[in-house]
């Protein structure tokens, strides 16, 4: 009985457990039931929202600072519009996108605008057909659509209603960039950058009519000195696709990028590494928390070799004179269509102020350039930088290249006189500018008295002599026509005028060839960078000078980044090599008569720039030149002082400047201002006269 009663408590037990066990898995199921069937959209929609974010913590990209310490490029904190997709209807992601438009506009800030027609009138704004075609694939439009129904067929694409054509041009520029760039819930689209205090406000005041638009305080790139060395410092841009999928991995689809300058090429310095932030977000997308998982690393400041205050005369200088010539103020009207300017120290090498003209303001990059803007600068060339892409025919200011080259050769020498008797008697019959002007020579000349007076005919029998390979080896060694090495993007290497380069183009050198590349023509083409460092050689004594403009690059921890590294850099980015040009031993007494011969067109009566110089108190050697391009005659001066201690080379190049001796104030007032004087207080005699010369 005993055991019994022991088996029936068990089987009591027993069945206790299992009516437990299929009462908690009834629960279970009824649970399941609610979560899954009762409230399951609606937790399915709360798991939606609920996200940890990932977010890019932007690196603050490294300043750019002049040789004193002043800063050209800066990073400040500031306001961004970043824009996250959200479940808005299409309708108020229209109407979001229109009012954010309106604000920033009333406050005079940009926003990114990338769509490729404009209104008022119909145009499209493509470089080229090739990529009109390219987009008209893309997006699905007949090849003889017109700009105006192509703009409404992508309108009716993004279904935005309404009259106002700028209204409907604002809110079909937006969508379409935004749509093109691609943005997500967790991975915003940058709108706008660096905008005013008054639409960050407006913003988070309307936030409820602007959904998905977010106000992120981030470090923004800022050009504090405006358009100052603009063809130096660069600008950076959006990255577009070509960029973005060779550096995946490195940037966001709406990141800046370097485009032009040290911006371009020091971008892996400049760029830093990016951190990495999570954020914890709430139903209702709110943060609840976040924390840093990488720290970002600030970019490197480039110090460059120039100085502010001397690259702000130099570019005032090189305006006004190409303004007076314009003008008619030297006694003749040219249509001068720009120039550029090069201070060079002519011991280091260093660049102390690079100007060309007309120039660019950086900032109006920074959230996509406006098509007129755009237009204006691509219409008169201001992003090309004059001073390393331009090239030119040098004309006299070559001749002093002939004179060492024939000295040193042994084709002439310092005490030859040699009689110009207006034209030449062979090759061609050239003839000697003066004689084109006043048909008579200038009689028995040395080498010094044909600089000052820039004798055609002296040059042409002097190339004549020792020909055009000796001509071509010392001007190569001068660094003409080949890439000086500067650290910047896209510089040109110029032509030289030589046999090899004849045969380059399939022609047959000419002996009428040697005697026009003796007086700066020919194949010759150089650019005013390269002009420069020849100039400083001959100052220097026939030293080899190599151009810079990077003083220093210091990274974030204020440590410099070893001189050796950034030349490899430097030499990968630009396919350079390291060779190095042994300097040349040249006669002292020969180029000492080729330096007198300088001096004397500053300091002499007669000389085609004494009346620029003549109540200078700093002794200068220079040399003037013009030369003809098509319809346009360019005009150069080249100069160094002090003249018995050379510090400085300055060369300036005017397109279609007329004269070379026009040119002569901009290279004046620059080494006033070099050596501290007051430029205000030079004479200027209005009254001279200019006789015109032909590749004089």
């Amino acid at each position: 009985m005993a055991k019994k009663t022991e088996i029936e408590r068990t089987n009591f037990r027993f069945n206790i457990l299992t009516t437990l066990i299929y009462i908690a898995g009834i629960l279970l199921i009824i649970q399941l039931f609610n979560l899954q069937i009762i409230h399951g959209k609606e937790y399915r929609e709360t798991s939606n929202v609920r996200l940890s974010k990932e977010v890019t913590v932007e690196a603050a990209r490294g300043k750019i600072l002049d040789r004193t310490g002043k800063i050209l490029a800066d990073t400040q904190m500031g306001f961004n519009v970043d824009l996250y997709k959200t479940k808005a209807k299409e309708e108020d992601i229209n109407s979001a996108l229109l009012i954010l438009a309106q604000i920033l506009e009333k406050n005079g800030d940009k926003y990114i605008d990338e769509f490729p027609i404009s209104v008022e009138p119909f145009q499209y704004n493509f470089d080229s057909d090739e990529e009109l075609n390219k987009w008209r694939d893309e997006f699905d439009i007949s090849e003889k659509a017109t700009p105006e129904e192509a703009f409404y067929k992508i309108k009716d694409n993004y279904n935005i209603e309404g009259d106002d054509i700028r209204n409907l041009r604002k809110e079909v520029g937006l969508r379409y960039t935004i749509e093109t760039i691609g943005y997500t819930s967790t991975t915003p689209i940058q709108i706008a950058q660096n905008i005013s205090r008054a639409s960050m406000l407006e913003i988070s005041e309307r936030g409820n009519e602007l959904p998905g638009i977010n106000i992120e305080v981030e470090s923004n790139r800022v050009y504090s000195q405006g358009a100052l060395a603009s063809h130096i410092i660069g600008y950076i841009g959006r990255i577009n696709e070509e960029e973005y999928n060779k550096n995946k991995g490195k940037y966001e689809a709406d990141d800046y990028i370097g485009k032009t300058g040290i911006e371009s090429l020091f971008e892996e310095y400049l760029k830093g590494e990016n951190g990495i932030k999570q954020i914890d977000m709430t139903v209702d997308g709110a943060s609840s928390g976040e924390y840093t998982t990488k720290e970002a690393i600030g970019g490197s400041n480039i110090v460059l070799t120039i100085d502010a205050n001397l690259q702000n005369i130099t570019e005032q200088a090189l305006e006004n004179n190409i303004n007076k010539i314009k003008s008619g103020q030297f006694g003749q009207v040219y249509d001068a269509q720009g120039g550029a300017a090069v201070v060079l120290n002519v011991k280091t090498g260093e660049i102390l102020a690079m100007a060309s003209f007309p120039d660019y303001e950086p900032g109006q990059f920074l959230n996509g350039i406006s098509n007129e803007k755009w237009n204006e600068y691509q219409n008169n060339s201001a992003i090309l930088n004059r001073a390393i892409q331009g090239t030119y025919a040098p004309g006299s200011i070559f001749k002093m290249a002939t004179a060492i080259a024939g000295l040193e050769s042994g084709a002439i020498t310092i005490d030859e006189y040699i009689n110009d008797t207006g034209v030449y008697p062979r090759a061609h019959h050239p003839e000697c500018w003066i004689y084109t002007s006043y048909h008579y020579g200038h009689g028995y000349l040395n080498v010094s008295g044909a600089i000052q007076h820039s004798c055609n005919y002296f040059f042409y029998e002097t190339a004549e002599r020792m020909g055009i390979d000796k001509l071509s080896a010392y001007a190569s060694y001068f660094g003409l026509g080949r890439r000086t090495g500067v650290e910047l993007p896209n510089e040109s290497s110029g032509t030289l005028a030589s046999v090899e380069t004849a045969q380059k183009k399939g022609e047959e050198w000419t002996e009428g060839g040697t005697l026009s590349a003796a007086i700066g023509q020919s194949y010759n083409d150089f650019t005013p960078l390269q002009v420069a460092k020849y100039i400083a050689m001959v100052a220097n004594k026939g030293q080899v000078v190599k151009p810079t403009i990077i003083q220093n690059v210091v990274n974030s921890e204020g440590n410099q980044v070893p001189k050796e590294s950034i030349q490899a850099y430097v030499n990968q980015k630009l396919g350079l090599d390291d060779n190095y040009t042994e300097s040349i031993n040249m006669s002292e007494e020969n180029i000492n008569a080729v330096l007198e011969g300088m001096r004397s067109v500053t300091d002499e009566v007669g000389g085609t720039a004494y009346d620029t110089f003549k109540d200078f108190n700093i002794s200068v050697g220079g040399k003037t030149g013009s030369t003809e391009a098509g319809n346009y005659t360019n005009a150069w001066f080249a100069g160094f002082a002090p003249f018995d201690n050379p510090e400085i080379a300055v060369v300036v190049l005017v397109e279609n400047g007329g004269h070379g001796s026009y040119t002569a104030e901009v290279v004046r007032d620059i080494i006033g201002e070099y050596f501290g004087m007051n430029v205000q207080e030079i004479r200027e005699d209005m009254s001279a006269t200019y006789d015109t010369e032909s590749l004089r």
